[in-house]
């Protein structure tokens, strides 16, 4: 029905997560039908993304630079690294605006039946980096998955002979949110990690 062109544009666009054929044509056909300029400047800022972002040597977040702009800032307090699995998380919690230490990203979690293992999440950068910077708390940030507990657990075993503070994210019932309306898992971990009122 449509030219090569748009076609391949079609396939391209539904590599974004949740983007399926529907909404990937009419993605393709806005841009090449109804605003042109906004199509190129999608292609010039992908191919320019694509290109030069590469990964900070120091916390294996997104960065043009080697060392990305939070590393290098010399304001953040560099004896916190709060670990996680994406970039994505990273920038939502920097985004809240309540945390000033440093991260490190993981790009994933342990899941052995995909053949993911510590090498391919720089676990190994991760207890070297901490060992050489005087930190003295890891906090780990991993999702509440199997396999994101489990990359918890294996973190703080990581660091079980060393004098250093490992903790985990609270996980529980969200402000404003009632329990009537709480998946169980939620509440477990609600119950699990509750901390003194005046805390």
């Amino acid at each position: 029905m449509f030219s090569s062109l748009v076609s391949r544009l079609v396939r391209a666009l539904q590599v974004l997560p949740g983007v399926g054929p529907k909404t990937a044509t009419r993605i393709a056909l806005y841009l090449v039908h109804k605003d042109r300029s906004a199509g190129r400047e999608l292609a010039d800022a992908l191919h320019d993304a694509v290109e030069r972002i590469r990964e900070c040597t120091y916390c294996r977040n997104v960065s043009e630079d080697s060392v990305c702009e939070l590393c290098a800032n010399p304001k953040r307090d560099t004896s916190v690294i709060c670990v996680v699995e994406t970039p994505g998380d990273a920038y939502a919690i920097e985004s809240s605006g309540s945390f000033a230490g440093r991260y490190f990203v993981l790009h994933g979690h342990l899941s052995p039946i995909d053949g993911i293992g510590p090498s391919d999440l720089g676990l190994a950068t991760l207890h070297k980096r901490v060992c050489s910077d005087s930190v003295s708390e890891v906090i780990v940030a991993t999702g509440t998955s199997a396999e994101g507990e489990a990359t918890a657990h294996y973190i703080a075993s990581m660091f079980s002979d060393d004098d250093l503070k490992v903790t985990r994210i609270a996980h529980g019932v969200p402000a404003g949110g009632e329990l009537t309306y709480t998946d169980t898992n939620t509440i477990n971990h609600a119950l699990r990690g509750r901390t003194p009122i005046g805390d």
